[in-house]
């Protein structure tokens, strides 16, 4: 089983979604800080747990983080886009299911 720290950094209303080359959009991930500043270029001023989601091989350990410099975000390294996307355009999304839960759960609790 994989495991996965995955980010969501929300910032007015928009969170912000990563796509490698020929993959769907995902939230950041790996690592944490390190992963989320090498794939968009954001440093971390803090993080908060906020949940285990198990899908299918992967157990994604999920957090908020807050984003200092969040005019920064820019594609680095194996990631081709980066982009701040309404909450309401989650649905519009090529994501995974596991994505989508975990974005869905996130919203739930604003």
């Amino acid at each position: 089983m994989k495991i996965r720290a995955t980010v969501i950094c929300e910032h007015e209303g928009h969170i912000l979604f990563v796509r490698k080359a020929r993959s769907k959009w995902a939230l950041p991930g790996g690592k944490v800080e390190r992963e989320l500043e090498e794939e968009t270029g954001l440093n971390v001023d803090g993080l908060l747990y906020l949940q285990e989601l198990k899908a299918r091989d992967t157990v994604h350990h999920v957090f908020e983080a807050s984003v200092v410099n969040i005019a920064d975000a820019r594609p680095r390294n194996e990631i081709v886009a980066c982009r701040w996307h309404a909450y309401g355009a989650l649905d519009e999304l090529d994501t995974t299911d596991a994505t989508r839960h975990i974005v869905k759960s996130f919203l739930r609790r604003l």
